[in-house]
């Protein structure tokens, strides 16, 4: 069906291919995680026009509106009326289906005819009917919950009651007015036309969409001309044209033209998504434009993944041998009647004398294909199924999957590839947030060169992380078994409450329970480590001279400036929103007067031999462009009050301003402003040492004094998009530069010794993964100049740094060398850097780039192409600030995990984005790279370099190899090489002019530490190997820029951590930490593996042993198609009476037990490459079915030989055998022997016993021509019935007996070679021990027992 949907959609794309030219661009925003161009729901070039469904345009309403769907969502497959033919037209798309449904319709051929027509398709209906059954009951579950959200209640403007209404959410319209209150979940994509805030911003989380928690800001429509209190919905009568449907999360296009002709642009910050629910906002009035199946969020509602298991593949083949097979006992049969007619004289039974020989045989062929139909399983696939679904049961309620913290537990997304979990060779993984944990954690810092390295706090952290206080807010355990997430805040203007869409099953009971202990929503990355940063004592010095107005030393000013750009840049360089429980995160508060007047603060400035300026010298001034917080070339200082009503630091609205002027003989007698500062550092460092009291009441004095006049106590909460950004603002608010509040146009910063100040907010230029930066555009609140206040990467932000070739060279340049210092530093400790940058832009030069950044946001054609022009244009030539150091730890147990997975010959790979340095040091940490690995570094600047580089390094590995086959150890050397290569490296070595040496390179390292690596580059590795090396692959990671490298690999794994869903809803498999991937790759891989090929391998033994018992029986009937048993018996022998232990088999059996199997890694890679599932067992296995069918056979022929028993007297023993034989094996081949499996046994032998005794007592008339009344009773009756199934039996099963007890001895289980290591170390442990007794029994008489855990001495 899905194949169908397909089709539909691509022919539209393709009719509607020629109207995209000329309206919409082809190109898609980067940021998008979604693959856009390989959906269905590609953009189509058409747009769609939304009229108010109750407006003056009620015309052109009705003629646009009839083709848009309703919101009514059905994510059922079928109806009561299309439940037979859809399912039935599924079902048999399988080729085994329509296969047994050719072989029924076959049997009502009467020259063929094998059974009774009914009788063969009996297995046929069988399979269909259980399909159907778990069909519809899957699908009546999607019925109850579609029913559940589309009686969802909410508030639609009824244009003939001329009020708001409740209407359930499946009769929304678009063109509907919907009006929502705080907590209310969003009912379908609805354009944001009025907001309760002054500022018309609104706040949504979008956790049921994506997964996050941190609120998200969307704001009113532009220049809409109803801006007041009230919204009146009669009074709209805009036109809204935009895109037709898609599945892009962070695009949307279009325009709305106004009444009077004006046209205003649209946005994807202007939409509310269905799903999202509205926090922290009184009231918001909408109107819909998109509903039901047309919304992006039921557009990226893909369901489950299914993919085919390498397993399945194998199979496929082992079916297509089956028929083989199948065909040549056939051919046999056709060939041997042929032959039997053509020499047959005088028969003394009836013989069709008119059909030749080679015709019969023809008929034959069909006959027999009829009569040994069960060679081709048809119930193995259901069999499959069903097991998968019992694994995935057991996989899903695994505690040891389970993570209390977040209350969530592994998902299982894709239902089918299971087994694949234990065959994987290659693993690749990402580091932040997979190896991580993605919680930023302030470290250090560097600013104007000079180095905080923030000892207190590294001491504070390393305190956290021994004694493990850090703790988390216990989500609420959901019903529903979706996993929980943070409660939302109930802002004090917000009494109406609502339920979220995932936790629709919780009583409403547990709700008010909750309600009432529900506390101040803990904001996102806002953990007890990130608020609490120690601050350096030697910049808590500096900025007390900032806060008292003196110091005993003279500072530079570009490093005072510095230094309070960069707390500033951190501050407000971001799109944190900002909220407290006592005030709303939109509402701006009255700026307080600050600390100082401007006669403190020029007094202040004073102190340092600044001198004043009137206003006219300032504008009059040459060097005024060059002063403190500009670009500061030179050495002076430049502090003036804005124009502006925002800035006005007096409050008494004159304009004054002075312009003292630094002296920098200090900075004049040292040539290198690096070593000054690390100088002052030391300084400190040294006074930290003598009197930390010191220090600690120096940094008491700062929180004392620059404490703003007023400051409640309420606790600010940062709701910020990523933890980089939360802990940035928090180590600004450690040294009280404190982001206050937040709104479209303006920022709240509290500054010290300066008290709080609002800043003009002019635009913020978002992040994205082109340009790796963010930046703001602001007025700044001293100077009264456009400032851009960047963030971004090192590599980025370094490069697009000034570089000035006048005297001021003699200032940055050794700045810039100290900081590239501090940066390869940080590195190497595993730091996350990031570089801090500014620029000041003339009034002029900002008018200009205004006017073409308007023309961009307003253009509808290349809108997201236009915009990151602008950005780049506007950030070049910037001044660096300084750089941070944040700490991202790693996650518990990373190292063991990944120890465990390599000694499962599991090859491990990290694919970053980070640097070189901290990749490695990453890489060390968690035990990918040992002190004694051999480090190959591939950084090249060319591409024939990089070919040049890849043939050495192939040649270093051979013949590293070489010596180890010249030492003959049996270790390899290969594994002690680790290739960590760059993005730009990388990207020359997947050209295919190097691939072949970069594939035999990193095929003979032990790991590959991919750095700077783009989204693109890690799906095209993953790619590489999977293809080149036919090997299997996992790809795990966390965020957006994984999803390409999961989705590529053969099985994909997402971290639930906190980088949102994006991974998670691309993935196969959900974890929520990267350690659950031992349990699950290494025990329940391992099982998974093993049961189903083990049960593939079963089911194919049986069908193939029963099979020929009815060919052997041909040779004694003339090949003639006859059976010796009842056709009721040979149908549902397989199909029913020996197919219910296979089952239990399949999901419950354990080779080797959990604990073992943790223990012994090395277990993982037996399983696909010796034991269970490769071609030579197939024969094996079909070779020991051929055996123990003629035992089978033969035997009771033998013991009947010369007697005149019936046919289905003869067949009566036979059967029975089959039965015991059938089941005895797999008691043989069973790993676990539960009172499961014993009672599945005994009933699966009742059933059969019942079944034919009731048939031999009872039907007279049930197999014609024969009768098999009182056959079964008289046969049981006898002891040589008994005497041969006890004799067939055992000699059936001992070859196999034999050779499993044979193999058992020669290769002992997993348990005896745990037991024997344990015994060995202990036996090895007790020899040190005691030999070190006797060494140095005579230098001390302190006894050293065996016994002693706690004592290890160390033998030198």
């Amino acid at each position: 069906m899905e194949r169908l949907h397909w089709v539909q959609h691509r022919c539209r794309q393709l009719l509607a291919g020629d109207s995209r030219r000329g309206w919409y661009s082809d190109g898609l925003p980067n940021s998008s995680f979604l693959d856009t161009d390989s959906s269905p729901y590609r953009v189509c070039g058409r747009r769609r026009m939304v009229f108010p469904r109750d407006g003056p345009h009620r015309q052109e309403y009705e003629s646009v509106s009839r083709n848009y769907k309703g919101n009514a969502i059905r994510t059922t497959k079928y109806t009561l009326l299309t439940f037979i033919p859809m399912n039935l037209f599924q079902q048999f798309c399988r080729a085994a289906n329509l296969y047994f449904l050719f072989l029924a319709l076959l049997n009502w051929v009467p020259v063929v005819e094998a059974f009774q027509k009914e009788i063969t398709m009996i297995p046929l209906l069988v399979v269909l009917t259980v399909i159907a059954i778990k069909d519809a009951l899957e699908d009546y579950r999607r019925y109850l919950f579609d029913k559940k959200v589309n009686n969802n209640i909410v508030q639609v403007f009824s244009g003939t009651q001329k009020n708001y209404i409740d209407q359930c959410w499946k009769n929304v319209r678009v063109g509907d007015f919907v009006r929502l209150s705080c907590n209310e979940i969003i009912p379908a994509d609805m354009l944001l036309l009025y907001s309760s805030d002054p500022h018309g911003v609104c706040y949504i989380e979008t956790a049921n969409l994506d997964g996050e928690t941190n609120l998200k800001q969307r704001q009113v429509v532009s220049d809409l001309p109803l801006q007041g209190e009230e919204f009146i919905p009669e009074s709209f009568h805009s036109r809204i044209e935009c895109e037709n449907p898609n599945n892009d999360l962070s695009r949307f296009r279009g325009y709305m033209e106004h009444s009077n002709g004006v046209r205003v642009g649209l946005h994807s910050n202007n939409l509310l998504l269905r799903s999202c629910t509205i926090r922290n906002t009184e009231t918001v009035i909408g109107i819909v434009v998109y509903a039901g199946h047309e919304t992006k969020a039921m557009m990226n509602n893909s369901g489950p993944r299914y993919k085919r298991s390498k397993l399945e593949k194998h199979l496929n083949t082992d079916i297509l041998w089956c028929v083989v097979l199948l065909v040549i006992m056939c051919l046999t049969s056709a060939v041997g009647h042929g032959l039997w007619l053509s020499k047959l004289e005088d028969p003394i039974f009836q013989v069709d004398g008119e059909t030749s020989p080679a015709l019969a045989g023809f008929y034959i062929f069909w006959t027999m294909v009829i009569v040994l139909q069960v060679l081709i399983p048809i119930s193995l696939y259901v069999s499959i199924e069903i097991v998968k679904l019992g694994q995935i049961y057991f996989i899903h309620n695994d505690l040891s999957l389970y993570n209390e913290e977040l209350d969530s537990r592994i998902q299982c997304r894709a239902l089918n590839i299971t087994e694949d979990l234990g065959q994987i060779q290659y693993l690749f993984s990402d580091k932040t947030g997979t190896l991580t944990e993605n919680k930023m954690v302030f470290r250090r810092c560097s600013i104007y060169g000079v180095e905080y390295p923030h000892e207190e706090n590294a001491r504070r952290l390393e305190v956290y992380e021994s004694e493990n206080t850090e703790t988390a807010v216990r989500p609420v355990t959901l019903k529903a078994g979706y996993s929980g997430k943070s409660l939302s805040c109930h802002s004090l203007s917000c009494n109406r409450s609502s339920v979220s869409l995932h936790t629709l099953t919780t009583e409403s009971v547990e709700e008010d329970q909750l309600s009432s202990h529900i506390q101040p929503r803990t904001s996102a990355f806002c953990s007890r480590m990130a608020k609490e940063v120690v601050p350096d004592p030697a910049l808590v010095r500096k900025l007390n001279w900032l806060a008292n107005g003196c110091s005993s030393e003279t500072l530079p000013s570009l490093e005072l400036t510095s230094i309070t750009d960069f707390f500033l840049a951190l501050a407000i360089c971001n799109s944190v929103v900002v909220s407290s429980p006592s005030q709303s995160p939109h509402v701006i508060p009255e700026a307080r007067t600050p600390l100082k007047s401007l006669e403190e603060i020029k007094l202040m400035f004073q102190r340092l031999s600044f001198s004043s300026f009137s206003r006219s010298q300032i504008k009059g001034s040459p060097s005024f462009k060059s002063r403190l917080f500009m670009r500061g070339k030179t050495g002076s200082l430049t502090v003036s009050t804005a124009l502006s009503n925002t800035t006005d630091l007096s409050g008494s609205g004159q304009e004054n301003s002075f312009i003292p002027k630094l002296d920098l003989s200090a900075r004049e007698e040292d040539e290198h402003a690096g070593q000054v500062g690390d100088q002052e550092t030391e300084d400190a460092l040294r006074d930290t040492q003598i009197n930390p009291d010191g220090a600690r009441h120096g940094v008491e004095d700062l929180s004392r004094q620059v404490k703003p006049v007023g400051e409640t106590n309420d606790e600010l909460l940062y709701e910020a998009e990523s933890p980089d950004e939360a802990a940035l603002v928090h180590a600004a608010r450690a040294y009280r530069c404190t982001l206050r509040a937040r709104s479209p146009d303006s920022l709240l910063v509290d500054l010290p010794g300066i008290g709080s100040l609002n800043i003009q907010l002019l635009h913020i230029l978002p992040f994205d993964s082109n340009r790796k930066r963010m930046s703001v555009v602001v007025r700044h609140p001293l100077t009264g100049q456009v400032v851009v206040y960047t963030k971004g990467a090192d590599s980025v932000i370094m490069d697009l740094a000034e570089s000035p070739t006048d005297q001021a060279a003699e200032i940055y340049n050794p700045i810039r060398e100290q900081t590239q210092k501090h940066l390869d530093a940080y590195a190497r400790e595993g730091l996350r850097t990031l570089c801090i940058a500014k620029k000041v832009l003339k009034e002029e030069e900002y008018d200009v780039w205004l006017n073409t950044h308007v023309l961009a946001e307003s253009s509808i054609e290349n809108r997201e192409e236009l915009l990151l022009e602008s950005a780049q244009r506007l950030e070049t030539n910037l001044t660096l600030l300084g750089t941070t150091g944040i700490v991202d730890r790693l996650q518990e147990e990373v190292p063991e995990t990944i120890n465990a997975l390599q000694r499962a010959g599991i090859k491990v790979w990290v694919l970053t984005g980070d640097k070189q340095e901290t990749a490695i040091n990453i890489a060390y940490a968690c035990k990918l790279l040992c002190a004694s690995d051999q480090l190959l570094t591939a950084n090249c600047g060319s591409k024939d370099a990089c070919a040049t580089l890849l043939e050495e390094l192939v040649l270093e590995v051979q013949c590293g190899e070489s010596l180890t086959g010249l030492t003959g150890n049996g270790e390899s050397f290969s594994g002690s090489f680790i290739l960590v290569i760059d993005g730009r490296t990388l990207a020359w070595a997947l050209e295919d002019e190097l691939r072949s040496n970069f594939l035999e390179l990193s095929r003979r390292c032990k790991a590959v530490i991919c750095c700077r690596s783009t989204p693109l580059q890690k799906s095209q590795v993953v790619h590489l190997i999977r293809d080149q090396l036919g090997v299997m692959t996992l790809a795990v990671g966390d965020g957006a820029n994984d999803v390409s490298m999961i989705q590529v690999a053969d099985v994909g794994i997402g971290i639930s951590g906190q980088e949102g869903m994006q991974a998670v809803m691309s993935s196969d498999f959900a974890i929520s930490r990267f350690k659950h991937l031992t349990k699950l790759l290494l025990v329940h891989g391992h099982w998974c593996y093993s049961r189903l090929a083990n049960m593939i391998l079963y089911f194919i033994y049986k069908n193939v042993m029963y099979v020929n018992l009815l060919f052997w029986y041909q040779f004694f009937c003339g090949f003639s198609g006859s059976v010796m048993t009842n056709a009721w018996v040979l149908i549902l022998f397989n199909l029913i009476f020996t197919s219910a232990p296979p089952l239990i088999y399949g999901v419950l059996d354990q080779d080797v037990p959990a604990d073992t199997l943790m223990e012994l890694p090395e277990l993982y890679q037996d399983v696909p490459t010796f034991k269970v599932y490769v071609p030579y067992m197939f024969w094996i296995t079909v070779l020991d079915a051929f055996y123990q069918s003629l035992v089978c056979f033969f035997v009771p022929y033998f013991a009947y030989a010369g007697s005149d028993v019936g046919v289905l007297s003869f067949g009566s023993p036979i059967n029975a055998s089959a039965l015991f034989i059938i089941l005895l094996h797999q008691v043989i081949e069973s790993n676990t022997l539960t009172w499961i499996h014993v009672l599945v046994l005994v009933l699966s032998s009742a059933l059969y016993f019942g079944f034919v005794l009731l048939f031999s007592g009872f039907c007279v008339t049930c197999s014609p021509p024969t009768n098999p009344l009182g056959v079964e009773t008289f046969q049981m009756s006898q002891p040589l019935f008994y005497i041969i199934c006890a004799l067939t039996t055992v000699t059936a099963l001992l070859p196999r007996l034999f050779v499993r007890a044979l193999y058992n001895t020669l290769h002992p289980s997993a348990d005896l070679k745990s037991a024997h290591m344990g015994e060995v170390e202990s036996e090895h442990y007790r020899r040190r021990l005691k030999r070190w007794n006797v060494t140095h029994s005579k230098a001390s008489r302190l006894p050293v027992g065996a016994d002693n855990p706690s004592l290890e001495p160390s033998l030198a």
